[in-house]
């Protein structure tokens, strides 16, 4: 199937279904967590739901990296 030909079957596909074909081709360009981050990510997650307070907010995590990029 040609790239027109795709181009014009989008307008009969639902939008859950171009949702669907979107994120399938996201998923082409930026491959997924290798297994190994993924578990490094699943450890994180856990430690911080066990201790929310040992987190940096975004604003102050960024306050912090443009301080020491200053420097």
């Amino acid at each position: 199937m040609s790239f027109a030909e795709v181009m014009a079957e989008l307008p009969a596909l639902s939008v859950s279904e171009r949702q669907l074909l979107i994120r399938r081709a996201l998923d082409l360009d930026e491959p997924g967590f290798s297994p190994e981050d993924e578990s490094l990510v699943t450890q994180r997650l856990a430690e911080h739901r066990e201790n929310p307070s040992s987190s940096v907010p975004l604003e102050e995590m960024k306050t912090r990296i443009r301080s020491r990029l200053a420097s």
